[in-house]
């Protein structure tokens, strides 16, 4: 095997490799993890952030980034429980939670499109406000005894919880637009090099618009089975999701910079994330400590990201003055 091919397999397979490790080191550690009743937990567990996630490596993979999912989450969530209790309409409940989540995103996307405003403080402005309007419509309190409406984050078919089903489909939404669809090709070629992308005749503006909408879509949707999942209609909830979705994205490979990610890497990375969630809880870890933990994981990430990224710049580089050292060696 060549040293190019080797290269190659382990940029693209590097993270399954780690997760397969971390498989084995946490059976290890706990017989009990690798029980059925565990791992159903852990997918059901991490079910809602795993959505986030799969929002966010689109945004990632086109340059941008939502701060804002946590509070948008929980503003569809709390509307759409709101539907339910006055209507008893389980479908009108969950496409006002997704309507919400779209409204707010698209609103993101206008921000960053029309306005130039960079997606990092449009989407910090809409976390504030998109908790704001939450804690305002409940008035600061939760909504209790929401009835069938837990369906969407505690039922489930066969033996399979609705929360996973749903990200199961979301995940392979997530894999065929990347991979499958123009939209996903032009992502990565305005997250790769924005300015050439628009001299190659692509719309950037509607390329990020694009993306904020369909990242609405599983927000809207991600707040749905949180409440569900919670059995309230509660205004404070979905807090640091945000920052557990980028983590999961970029563990899975997403690049920060733009341009590269796929969504099983952030599967695996969100799945990264959740045992190691759930060994720190099963071996007694301190709460504070843990988050001390997935702080350093990633700023690992990142820096391991940004290191990979100059080598990548000094590879291409080295391999466009290789032509013309060969051709200066002959005169």
């Amino acid at each position: 095997m060549t040293r190019e091919k080797w290269q190659t397999i382990k940029s693209r397979y590097s993270i399954y490799l780690v997760l397969i490790a971390m498989i084995i080191v946490c059976n290890l550690l706990s017989p009990n993890f690798l029980s059925a009743r565990n791992l159903s937990n852990i997918s059901t567990q991490i079910s809602v952030t795993t959505i986030l996630a799969f929002g966010e490596t689109i945004l990632i993979i086109g340059g941008l980034l939502d701060l804002s999912c946590g509070s948008v989450l929980a503003l569809a969530g709390v509307l759409s429980v709101y539907v339910f209790k006055e209507t008893g309409s389980l479908s009108l409940a969950f496409a006002v939670g997704l309507i919400v989540g779209v409204l707010c995103n698209f609103v993101n996307g206008i921000l960053v499109r029309r306005f130039n405003i960079p997606a990092f403080i449009a989407t910090l402005a809409m976390m504030t406000v998109a908790r704001g309007i939450a804690l305002l419509f409940t008035k600061g309190q939760n909504i209790y005894q929401i009835g069938d409406y837990v369906w969407f984050g505690q039922g489930s078919i066969g033996f399979v919880p609705i929360p996973v089903i749903f990200m199961i489909i979301i995940g392979i939404l997530t894999w065929y637009i990347l991979g499958h669809t123009s939209f996903g090709r032009s992502l990565y070629a305005v997250g790769g090099n924005e300015e050439a992308a628009r001299a190659s005749g692509i719309n950037v503006g509607r390329i990020k618009v694009g993306a904020y909408l369909i990242n609405g879509v599983f927000v809207g949707l991600a707040g749905i089975i949180l409440m569900a999942r919670t059995n309230v209609g509660a205004p404070n909830s979905g807090q640091g999701y945000e920052f557990e979705a980028l983590t999961a994205a970029i563990i899975g490979g997403t690049s920060f910079s733009g341009g590269l990610g796929t969504a099983g890497g952030t599967l695996a990375g969100a799945f990264i994330v959740g045992f190691l969630n759930n060994i720190m809880n099963l071996a007694g870890v301190d709460s504070y400590l843990q988050q001390v933990i997935k702080g350093a994981i990633i700023a690992l990430a990142v820096g391991y990201d940004m290191w990979a990224k100059v080598n990548r710049t000094r590879k291409t580089l080295g391999a466009a003055k290789l032509p013309n050292e060969r051709k200066e060696a002959k005169a």
